[in-house]
């Protein structure tokens, strides 16, 4: 593993444990040429995604990108960041196990906004805002009246 601070391609492992959901291992590594410290995490690949873009564009999945999009939509929110972890990882597992290797980015979109809507509502609000591209308030306004429960009395 290449030394990310000095680039040096000889590292040594200096521990390896599994991540408490048993999905990577996390490995400690040190650079002997800058004496740096860092760690790097080990996965299992069933297979290499690529995401197809609503413009045909292929790209390879990326799941720091994932996981990056969930940590923004849950700024500031009440929940813990091992389960944003889980869920990503159960994103992950879902692709991987459906069989095909060109994932539209549509149907990862929806899986993360089906996880956000029973994870927290404002995150799913701040997400459908990307991901739907709302433009104007009342965009928002449409989505949120979509979320309440129906108040009709009989």
């Amino acid at each position: 593993m290449r030394c990310p601070f000095c680039g040096n391609d000889d590292t040594q492992v200096k521990d390896s444990r599994p991540t408490e959901d048993g999905s990577a291992i996390r490995r400690r590594r040190f650079c002997p040429a800058c004496g740096a410290r860092f760690t790097t995490f080990e996965r299992v690949q069933l297979r290499e995604l690529y995401v197809v873009k609503s413009s045909g564009q292929r790209e390879p999945f990326d799941r720091e990108k994932l996981l990056r999009s969930m940590r923004i939509s849950l700024r500031k929110r009440p929940v813990d960041a091992d389960r944003v972890d889980r869920v990503v990882n159960s994103i992950v597992r879902q692709l991987e196990s459906s069989g095909e290797t060109e994932i539209p980015s549509t149907q990862i979109g929806e899986m993360v906004m089906n996880h956000l809507n029973g994870i927290d509502k404002v995150a799913y609000i701040r997400y459908a805002s990307v991901y739907r591209d709302f433009r104007e308030a009342s965009d928002f306004n449409q989505f949120v009246e979509t979320l309440r429960p129906d108040t009709k009395t009989d």
